[in-house]
Order: structure tokens, then C-alpha cells, then sequence
């Protein structure tokens, strides 16, 4: 099972940070890197909504010996000329680097995004970015079969330039049965692989509650109404994006 790890560089989808062991105080958040010390893990996969966070992690990997393999958490769409508004009909991918020049490559995707596209950006555009360097993903919350099954949208994919692959998740929300049996019936109609993952936002279920005041917080600062009462705050109906939770699928 994949380890799907986000920093609190993703502002509000994470509490864990980027912290060498060495810099984390008693009473701060857990550090990715410490949990992966105590648990000898030769390897990270951090799944970013922003490339701010990538050189610290960079240099605390080198530095710890530990390889990092980096994604982008970014929105597509079906046409941005015609869908540069909100709430239009797009859907999430991840894009992961395979060496130095991916890198470079994600960054350009990423600049493009944030200056031509409104944070997003279409197949046709991203198509014209993408080379062997890079692998497309397709994650298992807020994908095209996600949005497009749940929220009645019509997320058009194109993947005429790669072979993608999917994660499927299971977190103990009431969907996640509905998600995974389209995403594998889509999977096996295309001759695409899928790998089971686990998003991983906290390191012990216990902090689930810390997150979710963590993500009203944030959603406060953005100027939507939110409390622990009423948080109103999507995947938030489980404690299971925890690292612990992630260590028991893994032994099971």
C-alpha cells in the first residue's frame, strides 16, 4: 500500500510538517520526517497542493538519506477558455516528478497554472507540458469519476498523451465502496493499473480532532463559516487519514 503523505505547506489539508526530528518542539505538529525515522521508512511520497514546501523537503531527504518522490495536487478542466470561472466541471490529478528534469517540468505546469489558468489547467495545455519525466496519477477523492458520479458534473478526461494510473482509498466513508468499484470497472475497460493508497493528513487517529479544528481555521481565514459543531467540511466523517490508520492496512 502507497503512503500518500501532504504537509501543512497544503494550507488546511494537513497538520504535519516538513520539520527535520531535530527541529520539532514537544508541543508542535508531527513531522513527516520523524515519523519516517521511527518507522525506517527508506522512502516518502509527499502529495503537494503547491510547490512551496518541495525545496525543504528536498534538502531534510538528502540530508536524512531518505528518497522522496514528489507529486502535484493540481485541478483540470475540460477547456480553459471556456471554464475560467469557479466551480466548473474539473476534477483533481497528481503529477509526479521522476528525476530533476520532471522537477523542473512540474514547476513550469504549476507556474503556468497559477498565472494563466486560474489555478488550473486543461488537458489540451497540459498535454503540451508532459514528457517521460513525468507520471500522470489519478487520486481516488475529487477525481473526474469522483465529481462526476457524486456531484453530477461532467469532467471530461483525455489521456491520449500518457497512461495514467489510479489510487483507490478506503477510509471509512460511506462512498468510498460506490468510488473504488467505478474506478476499477473504468480501470479494466482502459488497461490501466491501480494501486491501493492511503491519504495521509495526521500521524495518530487521536489528532483527527486537532485536524479538523486545523481545517475550520483555515476555512475561517478564507471567509466561510465554520465550527467544530457544524464544520461542514468535506472528507471530514472519518479519523482514518492517519498514519496509524496506514500502518494497520498495512498489516492486515
Amino acid at each position: 500500500m502507497l503512503g500518500l503523505f501532504k504537509s501543512d505547506f497544503s494550507i488546511g489539508k494537513s497538520i504535519l510538517n516538513l520539520n527535520l526530528p531535530k527541529e520539532t518542539e514537544g508541543d508542535s505538529s508531527d513531522s513527516i520526517f520523524e515519523i519516517a525515522l521511527e518507522n525506517n521508512l527508506k522512502e516518502i511520497i509527499l502529495v503537494e497542493d503547491s510547490l512551496t514546501g518541495f525545496l525543504q523537503a528536498l534538502k531534510n531527504s538528502n540530508e536524512l538519506g531518505i528518497k522522496l518522490v514528489f507529486g502535484l495536487r493540481i485541478s483540470v478542466c475540460n477547456n480553459l477558455n471556456t471554464d475560467k470561472k469557479e466551480n466548473v466541471d474539473e476534477s483533481k490529478v497528481v503529477i509526479f516528478a521522476r528525476n530533476d528534469n520532471g522537477c523542473k517540468v512540474l514547476n513550469k505546469i504549476y507556474s503556468f497554472a497559477n498565472t494563466q489558468g486560474n489555478g488550473k489547467i486543461d488537458y489540451k495545455n497540459l498535454e503540451s507540458f508532459f514528457c517521460e519525466d513525468l507520471i500522470l496519477s489519478i487520486p481516488f477523492y475529487d477525481s473526474f469519476i469522483f465529481n462526476n458520479s457524486l456531484f453530477f458534473k461532467s469532467c471530461i478526461p483525455n489521456f491520449s498523451f500518457c497512461k495514467p494510473q489510479f489510487f483507490i482509498e478506503s477510509n471509512n466513508l460511506p462512498f468510498d465502496s460506490i468510488i473504488k468499484a467505478k474506478v476499477e470497472k473504468y480501470c479494466l475497460k482502459n488497461n490501466y493499473d491501480y494501486f491501493p493508497a492511503k491519504s495521509i493528513y495526521y500521524k495518530n487517529k487521536e489528532d483527527f480532532k486537532a485536524f479538523q479544528t486545523y481545517k475550520c481555521i483555515c476555512n475561517r481565514s478564507f471567509g466561510k463559516a465554520r465550527s467544530l459543531n457544524v464544520p461542514n467540511l468535506d472528507h471530514c466523517g472519518s479519523d482514518e487519514f492517519s498514519f496509524e490508520s496506514y500502518l494497520e492496512k498495512c498489516d492486515t
